[in-house]
């Protein structure tokens, strides 16, 4: 195996391609290195960048620059060796790719401030080393000769990575509008899993750990609004069971959490204190429970004919049939 080090840049010096050896703070090296740091930036783009369109532009691009790298990087022997280099119509490429998204931007007026998202300000950045890249270049060709299209391709990528960064930032605005779309439209779809079968099926569940544990109850399931979607009443129950079973399911919908946390809330000095009262359905004690799916609550069921505790764990088996539906 070929070791990565070679202790020949020891004192400071390093190879051309080609074979000359020249001083680590030489211009060349700072121009050829500048180009390296900026395929590296690219490629955290990259990495964070979710449109395939502009992926496949920043590959292109670290492509050609290596290609640059290997050119700046060769002395007058190595530049005879290379197979390929970049040419007039990558130049091309990119502009007709700045002219593309220069269309969808339509015209841009005053400064862009980097900073709308993590991906479009690397491309800011990468743009600015760009930039450094080009002017170490200039540089240099006072000294060497260097091919004009390197300098042409350099100026021409700052300007398509600026464009490339504006684009970025509206994508990602577009992105998390359609996610916000999407989940809506996911969530209502969502509220479509609270339906008559999976209620009687929930009333099953209760009615087995009803019967397991010598009570007769009443079981009810509501809507997301707190509607009656299903009443399951098991025989010898107290009338006044039903009303109670409902305004359970009610209370825990309309509240939002477990009945049996309601007591707490409504004590003199508290945020609920006096809510029982004011319209006769809220429920204070144990045996309601929401319904919830994503984090959203799509219901709520109420149990009643036991003691607080039979009927919360009437609930909680109720809520195992529910979980594993939602699973399913």
């Amino acid at each position: 195996m070929t070791k990565l080090y070679t202790r020949t840049g020891d004192h400071g010096e390093t190879a051309l391609y080609g074979g000359t050896r020249i001083s680590k703070d030489d211009l060349r090296v700072s121009c050829y290195g500048t180009i390296d740091e900026l395929n590296s930036m690219i490629g955290v783009a990259y990495s964070l960048i979710k449109n395939k369109e502009i992926k496949k532009i920043l590959n292109t691009i670290q492509n050609n620059l290596f290609l640059l790298a290997a050119e700046i990087a060769s002395d007058k022997n190595g530049l005879e060796k290379l197979r390929e280099v970049v040419d007039n119509s990558e130049i091309l490429y990119l502009e007709e790719i700045i002219d593309k998204f220069q269309k969808r931007v339509g015209d841009i007026n005053g400064f862009t401030i980097p900073g709308k998202n993590t991906s479009s300000s690397i491309l800011h950045v990468a743009r600015t080393i760009t930039r450094r890249a080009e002017r170490l270049t200039v540089k240099l060709s006072k000294q060497i000769t260097i091919r004009s299209t390197v300098i042409k391709y350099l100026n021409r990528l700052s300007d398509l990575l600026y464009i490339l960064a504006i684009i970025e930032a509206k994508s990602q605005v577009i992105d998390k509008i359609k996610d916000k779309v999407i989940k809506r439209i996911n969530s209502r779809f969502d509220k479509n899993l609270l339906n008559l079968e999976i209620a009687k099926k929930m009333a099953r569940g209760a009615e087995n750990k009803a019967r397991e544990i010598g009570v007769a109850i009443v079981f009810s399931v509501v809507d997301s609004g707190g509607n009656l979607l299903l009443l399951h009443r098991m025989n010898n129950t107290m009338l006044a069971s039903i009303d109670i079973s409902i305004n359970k399911a009610y209370t825990a919908v309309a509240l939002r959490i477990p009945t049996n946390e309601v007591m707490s809330l409504v004590q003199p000095g508290k945020e609920l204190y006096g809510i029982q009262n004011t319209d006769n359905r809220i429920i204070t004690f144990g045996g309601g429970f929401p319904l919830k799916l994503n984090g959203e609550i799509i219901g709520g069921i109420g149990i009643s004919g036991g003691t607080v505790e039979q009927d919360v764990e009437i609930g909680l088996e109720s809520i195992k049939v529910f979980e594993l539906e939602k699973g399913g």
